[in-house]
């Protein structure tokens, strides 16, 4: 049966065999998280709008648009969240999340811009140094603060 199998499997070629394994498996979305430190190592974090209320706190973070490096999506959502620019660094979190999304987080260093937060999903912006973080953060985001790089 197996032989039978791979058989037909080599029959299909390409675009059927990318279709059926499309259909066989799960579809995940992608969030980015970038853990935004500036040069005395102070922590960027935004109070989101649309985050619950008792923790509204968190790094900057978004989804990966199709196409994008995870690299570039850290770029471009501090960017839209806050108007400021930085190098992404080393990746800190690879791993499945909730459901069908997987986690993927870089630190990455304030490099320039000037802070202008999006007011649709940004209430505030602030720097906190690392051993004084707000009341109200995500604690998996406290977590990827602590866990320093190298």
């Amino acid at each position: 049966m197996k032989k039978l199998i791979a058989r037909l499997w080599h029959l299909l070629r390409g675009p059927l065999q990318w279709r059926l394994q499309w259909l066989a498996h799960a579809k995940f979305m992608v969030g980015v998280t970038g853990v935004v430190r500036d040069a005395d190592g102070n922590v960027l974090l935004l109070r989101h709008r649309l985050w619950r209320k008792d923790r509204p706190w968190g790094l900057p973070t978004g989804y990966a648009d199709k196409g994008e490096t995870f690299e570039d999506t850290v770029v471009r959502e501090v960017c839209e969240e806050t108007g400021l620019e930085v190098r992404v660094g080393e990746l800190v979190l690879l791993g499945s999340g909730y459901r069908l999304r997987v986690e993927v987080a870089y630190e990455a260093r304030l490099v320039g811009g000037t802070l202008d937060i999006d007011p649709f999903e940004i209430l505030e912006a602030r720097w906190f140094p690392p051993d004084a973080l707000p009341d109200g953060l995500q604690e998996s985001h406290r977590l990827l603060i602590e866990r320093r790089p190298g």
